[in-house]
C-alpha cells in the first residue's frame, strides 16, 4: 500500500531535521559542548554516574538531563561508541566565514588545510593540535573530509568548542584567497626538496598556511599546484612516514611565530 503524500513528506522532513543535528558523546566531548555557550543544545541524556560527573557543566548547560539506564542508553550512537554514560544532541558549530576568521590583522597567524582527510580521529587529534599550538583555523572541504561528529569531538577531547573547524567547498579557492590576504602557502609533501626546518626559519614571521594531504593519495594535483613551496619533515630512520595527524603537530610546533623580543 502505498504511503500518503503527508506521510512521505513528514518522513522526509524528520530525516532533514535529524540530518542538521549531532550526537556528541564521551565525558570531555559533553562537558565541553554544555560549557560552550555557542553550542546550540537540544538533548542531553546520561546515567546517573555520568550526570554526577558532569553536575556542574549540566548546571551551565541549563538542559534538563535525561537520566538512562547504563544496560539500554537510548542514544543513537555506533554500537562501537564509548559514550561513558553521556550523549549530547547539538547542532553543529557556526564558525563565520573565512575571510573574518583568517584576516591576519598585525599578527602572523597559522592555519592548517586538509585535503580529502576524512578519518574523524585524524581531523580530531589535528584539532587538539591545532589548539595546543594556537593555530587560528582548520580547514577542510565540505565533500570528502571529516564532518562534525560525535567520533571526531571525542578524539578532539573538548578541541571542537574551542577550535575553528572550517568545511569550505573548494581548497584551491580558499588557498587562493588566504594569499591574497598575505599567507604563504606550504604544503607537506614526502618526496619534496625542501626540509621543514628550513621552511619554517624562512616563515617564522609571516601568516602561513599548512596544507596536508590524506595519507597514501597526499596532495591532489591542484592543491599542489597551488601551494607556494612543497616541504617534507626529514626522518632519521628508516621509516619515513608519519600519519596526518603526527605530521600536523610537527608541522604546527616546527612553524610557531616568534614572539616579539626573541
Amino acid at each position: 500500500m502505498k504511503k500518503p503524500t503527508w506521510v512521505i513528506d513528514k518522513e522526509r522532513a524528520r530525516r532533514a531535521a535529524a540530518a542538521q543535528t549531532i550526537w556528541l558523546f564521551g565525558l570531555h566531548a559533553v562537558r565541553d559542548a554544555l560549557e560552550n555557550p555557542a553550542r546550540d543544545r537540544l538533548r542531553l541524556v546520561v546515567t546517573r554516574n555520568a550526570a554526577d560527573k558532569l553536575a556542574d557543566a549540566i548546571a551551565v548547560g541549563g538542559l534538563e538531563p535525561e537520566i538512562a539506564d547504563p544496560r539500554k542508553f537510548p542514544v543513537p550512537l555506533d554500537p562501537g561508541s564509548v559514550h561513558q554514560g553521556a550523549a549530547l544532541e547539538v547542532r553543529p558549530l557556526d564558525w563565520g566565514s573565512l575571510e573574518e576568521l583568517c584576516a591576519p590583522g598585525s599578527a602572523s597567524p597559522r592555519v592548517v588545510l586538509l585535503d580529502r582527510v576524512t578519518d574523524p580521529h585524524n581531523v580530531g587529534a589535528i584539532l587538539r593540535s591545532a589548539e595546543v599550538f594556537g593555530a587560528r583555523a582548520v580547514i577542510g572541504t565540505l565533500r570528502h573530509s571529516a564532518p562534525e561528529t560525535g567520533a571526531l569531538a571525542k578524539t578532539a577531547s573538548g578541541a571542537l568548542e574551542r577550535q575553528p573547524y572550517l568545511r569550505v567547498r573548494n581548497l584551491a579557492d580558499s588557498m587562493t584567497q588566504l594569499r591574497e590576504m598575505g599567507y604563504l602557502l606550504i604544503g607537506l609533501d614526502g618526496e619534496a626538496e625542501t626540509d621543514l626546518a628550513q621552511a619554517a626559519e624562512e616563515a617564522r614571521n609571516i601568516p602561513l598556511g599548512l596544507v596536508m594531504g590524506a595519507e597514501g593519495p597526499g596532495l591532489r594535483e591542484r592543491t599542489r599546484n597551488t601551494c607556494d613551496k612543497l616541504v617534507k619533515i626529514d626522518a632519521s630512520g628508516a621509516f619515513g612516514s608519519l600519519n596526518v595527524s603526527n605530521a600536523a603537530a610537527v608541522a604546527l610546533y616546527a612553524t610557531q611565530a616568534r614572539t616579539t623580543g626573541e
